[in-house]
């Protein structure tokens, strides 16, 4: 398995791609990351053309089970970050 990019490589790449500096490509990383985050947390989704969406999903309360002593207990509801895949970025890397 290879191993993941790192976001000082990211940075480089994407100023390569643009045809830029390494500094301007982090500030444009950044903004996307921020206005990611942003949108997600106020309940809403992003779609990343070919890559896929990110969305906030809502759980509600359910029984969970503490693994090392078997004990049952009660999980309050919660929010959680998903991400559904683009069928583009399916199909390339399945080839």
């Amino acid at each position: 398995m290879a191993k993941a990019m790192t976001k000082t490589q990211l940075v480089a790449a994407l100023a390569e791609e643009m045809g830029t500096d390494k500094k301007a490509a982090g500030a444009a990383l950044d903004a996307v990351c921020n206005l990611i985050t942003k949108e997600v947390s106020e309940g809403g989704s992003v779609t990343l053309p070919g890559v896929g969406k990110i969305y906030c999903r809502e759980r509600p309360e359910r029984m969970v089970r503490n693994p090392a002593t078997g004990e049952q207990f009660k999980k309050d509801a919660d929010k959680v970050v998903k991400m559904t895949i683009a069928k583009a970025l399916k199909d390339s890397v399945n080839g």
